[in-house]
């Protein structure tokens, strides 16, 4: 009965990171990486890497002022830099061999533009589309639940719900200057599924308590439902967390990123269904009530 009486606590410490979220996109801006922006990457491993600014004084002297180095693992070497030529890569591959140090050119891809912006277009209609039909599927699956507020609103509940559980981390990966690439898309449908599934195990012994007539007032029922799967909730997140935060410290360099948002995500995520979703829906009960 906590979360459903401080709840507008809660409230307030969402509306809070959201406008935090918000202010970061806009003053950091959308740090587009290569899938979505073009551009080329090769990956180089060495016998024994050189040292870090040692490669990059030989990436500027060579002309690739643009490329962003990045070490992975003990001796791996990863460049990004603009969309590149047959010869402009060999010439690439001849910098990174510094000094005539031994080095095997493991991976190299390059992206258009063109391709790059049509990849930003597909991946936002994704996510819209993912979010419109798991709010059309909340919708129907609770569609036998008409009181005291209808099926179509614990369908809207959710939509803002995974509004708020993508904004939130997209807010704290931007502000940080992270790069946003397909990995990131990813990470935020995964948030979503994660998020979706708490949030239907609430509403789901929500719909249970209603039709047992646990009590007549939404309010309780509420109250009541949170607390008989609260801890089912936090600890199935907590395993997701656990795993995500094992792949961030021991995985590949490349994942880091990925494995980052989605542990926020899941935090997030695990968050609002609790503290957000189900009091949404006395909020709107009781203003359904007063109309």
């Amino acid at each position: 009965m906590f979360i459903v009486k401080y709840r507008n606590l809660f409230f307030i410490l969402s509306g809070i990171t959201i406008l935090f979220s918000f202010y970061a996109m806009f003053a950091k801006g959308f740090n587009l990486g290569m899938d979505f922006s073009g551009g080329s990457i090769m990956e180089v491993s060495y016998d024994a890497i050189p040292p870090i600014e040692t490669i990059k004084n030989a990436l500027d002297k060579a002309g690739f002022s643009d490329a962003r180095t990045q070490i992975a693992g003990t001796n791996d070497l990863i460049v990004k830099t603009h969309a590149l030529s047959e010869i402009e890569r060999q010439k690439l591959s001849e910098t990174l061999a510094v000094s005539g140090t031994k080095m095997e050119e493991k991976r190299f891809s390059s992206i258009g533009p063109t391709i790059g912006k049509e990849l930003q277009s597909k991946a936002f209609t994704l996510v819209i589309m993912v979010i419109l039909g798991i709010m059309l599927f909340i919708a129907y699956a609770f569609r036998h639940v008409s009181e005291p507020i209808s099926s179509w609103k614990y369908g809207v509940v959710t939509t803002l719900t995974l509004l708020h559980d993508i904004i939130v981390p997209a807010g704290i990966f931007l502000w940080l200057g992270k790069e946003v690439d397909t990995l990131f898309v990813v990470a935020l449908l995964t948030i979503m599924g994660v998020s979706v599934h708490d949030t239907i195990v609430v509403f789901d012994r929500i719909r249970e308590n209603l039709k047992t007539h646990l009590s007549n007032d939404f309010f309780t029922t509420v109250g009541k439902s949170l607390e008989q799967t609260f801890t089912r909730s936090v600890n199935t997140s907590l395993t997701v967390m656990l795993v995500v935060a094992t792949l961030y410290f021991f995985g590949p360099a490349s994942t880091k990123d990925f494995s980052f948002l989605l542990w926020i995500g899941v935090f997030v995520g695990t968050y609002s269904s609790i503290f957000i979703a189900s009091p949404l829906l006395v909020v709107w009960e009781k203003l359904q009530n007063k109309a």
